[in-house]
Parts: C-alpha cells; sequence; structure tokens
C-alpha cells in the first residue's frame, strides 16, 4: 500500500491512488498538518534570505567588506538555489519525496553554522552558496508533494495556503534579525538559523510519509534526466508560465537585495525599524495569496493570473514615473512597493499551478526546472542591484517596472497559446 501523508479528504471518500493517467482525487478541506510542515521548510529559504538583511551594514563593518560584496552574498545564494533545484528534482522523482529532503536539510545545518563562523566576506559567500544547495531541497520538494496530492486548482489553492506559512518569515524574520542586533552580532542570525533547521529536520524524519507510488519512480540516468529537462524546456506553456512567476519572482528579489540600502543608507531608517516596513510588504504579499486561495475557486487561475500581472504593471511604472519626477517620498514608496507585493501575491501561486499543470508524470523534475528559472530570474535582478550603486530609489524602481513587464509579456504569451 502507498504510503502518504494523512490528507485532508471526506470520510466517506476514501483517497485514491494516483496513476498517470488519473488527476489527484484529494480535495482542501481543510489544512493537513503535513502541509504546515511542508511550508515551514520552504519557509528556511525565506529566512536564509530575509533574516540577516538588517545585518548587512554590520556584515560589511565586521569583515571589511563593501556593501556590494555582503549584497553579493545574496545574490550567490539565490543562483546556489537555481543551481541546486536541477538535482534535487530528479532525486525526488527517483528515490522520493522525503529522503532528499532530510539530506537537503542536513546540508543547510551545516552550512548555516559554517557561515557563523566566517572569518571574511569570501568564506560567507562560499558557505551561502553551500545552504542554498541544503535551502534548495525545501523550495522543490513541498511543491511536488502538492502536487502528488492535488489536482490543479486544488493545488492553486494548495500553494497559496504555503505562501501563508511562508509569508510569515518575511514578515517575522528581519524583525528579529533587526532585534538580535540590539542583543548579540550578527552571527547570532545563523545560528538561529541552524537551530531551527534542526528541528524541522527532527519533525520531517518523525512524522514525514512518502507521497510519491514507488511504481512510479524514474529512472535515474543521465539521458532520461536531461531528456525530461529538455522537453519541459521545449514545452511552450511550462515555460510561459513559469517565466511569468519567474519575472515576479525576479522584481521580489531585487526589492530584498536593494531595501536594505534603499531604506537604511537613501531614507535614513535605523536597522531595528526596517524590519516592521519590510513586514508590511511582506503581509501584503501574504494577505493577497489568501485572497487568491478564496477567489481561485470563483474565478479561473488564468484569469487571476492576468489582472494580478497588470496590477504589477500599474505599480511599479508609477514607482518609476514619481522617482525619475523626484518625488518620491518614503510613503509613497511604500504604496508602490505594496502594491507590487500584493500582485504578486496572486502571480505566485496562479503561475505556478498553471505551469505545474501538464506535468504530472515529472512532477519533481517540473518544479525542479520551475524553481531553477525562477531563482535564476531573483539572482541575476539581485546582482544588477548590487551592482547599480546610486543615492536614489532608481535602481530599485527600474528593475522592478522591467521585471513586471517581462512577467506580464510571459503571461500573454503563456495564454495566447491554448
Amino acid at each position: 500500500m502507498q504510503c502518504r501523508f494523512i490528507p485532508a479528504v471526506h470520510p466517506r471518500r476514501p483517497f485514491k491512488q494516483r496513476v498517470p493517467s488519473q488527476t489527484p482525487t484529494t480535495t482542501l478541506n481543510r489544512i493537513p498538518a503535513w502541509l504546515v510542515l511542508m511550508g515551514l521548510i520552504t519557509a528556511l529559504g525565506p529566512l536564509a534570505i530575509d533574516m540577516y538583511l538588517p545585518a548587512f551594514p554590520a556584515i560589511a563593518s565586521d569583515l571589511r567588506a563593501s556593501h556590494g560584496h555582503v549584497e553579493r552574498t545574496l545574490a550567490s545564494y539565490l543562483f546556489g538555489l537555481a543551481l541546486a533545484q536541477l538535482a534535487y528534482g530528479p532525486l525526488a522523482d527517483r528515490f522520493g519525496r522525503k529522503r532528499p529532503l532530510l539530506l537537503g536539510l542536513c546540508i543547510y545545518i551545516i552550512a548555516s553554522l559554517a557561515s557563523a563562523t566566517a572569518t571574511d566576506i569570501n568564506q560567507l559567500l562560499g558557505w551561502r552558496i553551500v545552504q542554498a544547495f541544503g535551502g534548495a531541497a525545501g523550495m522543490v520538494i513541498p511543491r511536488a508533494v502538492i502536487r502528488d496530492n492535488f489536482d490543479t486548482q486544488d493545488a492553486s489553492r494548495a500553494m497559496s495556503i504555503l505562501m501563508l506559512v511562508m509569508g510569515a518569515t518575511p514578515i517575522l524574520a528581519p524583525i528579529a534579525g533587526g532585534q538580535i542586533l540590539l542583543f548579540g552580532n550578527w552571527r547570532w542570525i545563523f545560528h538561529i538559523m541552524t537551530l531551527l533547521a534542526a528541528v524541522l529536520l527532527l519533525a520531517a524524519g518523525l512524522t514525514m510519509k512518502e507521497t510519491l507510488d514507488p511504481r512510479h519512480a524514474a529512472v535515474l540516468r543521465p539521458l532520461t534526466i536531461l531528456r525530461n529537462y529538455t522537453d519541459l524546456l521545449s514545452h511552450r506553456r511550462f515555460v510561459c508560465y513559469t517565466l511569468a512567476g519567474g519575472f515576479g519572482t525576479a522584481g521580489m528579489f531585487s526589492y530584498i537585495a536593494g531595501s536594505p540600502r534603499i531604506f537604511i543608507d537613501v531614507y535614513g531608517v535605523k536597522a531595528q525599524y526596517f524590519g516592521a516596513l519590510f513586514g508590511l510588504n511582506a503581509a501584503a504579499l501574504s494577505g493577497m495569496a489568501q485572497l487568491s486561495a478564496w477567489l481561485v475557486g470563483r474565478y479561473p487561475a488564468e484569469t487571476l493570473l492576468r489582472h494580478a500581472q497588470t496590477g504589477l504593471v500599474v505599480a511599479t511604472l508609477a514607482g518609476l514615473a514619481l522617482t525619475l519626477a523626484g518625488l518620491l517620498p518614503l510613503w509613497l514608496l511604500m504604496l508602490c512597493l505594496i502594491g507590487f507585493m500584493g500582485s504578486q501575491g496572486f502571480v505566485n501561486p496562479n503561475a505556478a499551478a498553471l505551469a505545474l499543470r501538464e506535468q504530472g508524470h515529472r512532477l519533481g523534475s517540473a518544479s525542479a526546472m520551475m524553481g531553477t528559472l525562477h531563482m535564476l530570474c531573483g539572482a541575476s535582478a539581485g546582482s544588477l542591484i548590487s551592482l547599480w550603486q546610486t543615492d536614489s530609489a532608481l535602481p530599485l524602481t527600474s528593475l522592478l517596472a522591467l521585471c513586471a513587464l517581462l512577467s506580464w509579456l510571459f503571461g500573454r504569451l503563456a495564454q495566447d497559446h491554448v
């Protein structure tokens, strides 16, 4: 008998085992415990991104590095996430979801501890790449587990719920990081990452059940892996929906990488208050993701995605125009950012569910490729903003507008090809 998480099903409707010719039949009537665990594990990735943002000036001072070099530790983490996900996809399709996830958590713990003891910026950069190779498991495998259990409509809702759990991370992590700096140095931030990952490793090891049917395990051969990825890259709807979400993610990561300098250095916000402003935008992302989960049962995911991408474009072009006109005080910048992040709360779950809709026979590889493309877009945007150093918000608002336009374009290309 197949070993699964306890699914959220009606007691009179037993869970049916999925075969390639079927779609998952579990319905999302309540939030199961396994989905919360998947959300917390997925949140380790954003935790490694967001928690140390208020410490950028302290890291630069302690390691005698420039602000640009410290910002590149974030870009290196994103590039590591992008590459590592390509490995976890085939592993998850061959060995199941649980064992690769536990391996990734172990790598994350080791790298977090090593990052806390780094003595120069190059050591920190290197260990951040290793940390990303651990965190990537939490990005790939939970999406595959969701699609193991749910069809497209409920998968979109489940991914929105996943974003609610994840949404607490960017709200709380920078606030926590700023408060830690009041009582300790930046190294304690990485020690806390180590502790949290260890707790989740224990929880997953004790409670997680395998969701991959052994009969559907893929063959782990280089040519088969290459063919799967090649087929995915030639699947127009998969690529276009993935890039629609990916360029939205790129805008989000350009904001994440650039916001410490913009808020703290340009607008003079104190480090301990930075988390509050960051949290407002994260709350907009999480709140709109939940509204998307409620609306997806009433409107098609394609419709929600289309309107949300229009919101991305309007918010970011307004921010760019105000920056060029020299009329962008902090409160107006926040309004534009909240508009962008709120729209992104609709874009991410709906684009992901639509991208995976036709990939039921290779969910691990499809989830990995989607995550890789998202992180490559995000890492590229993060690198660009770290290289574009000015005393205004122009780098941020320009990149946000560019990413929003590209997201809108690929969303239209995907929906035009039906």
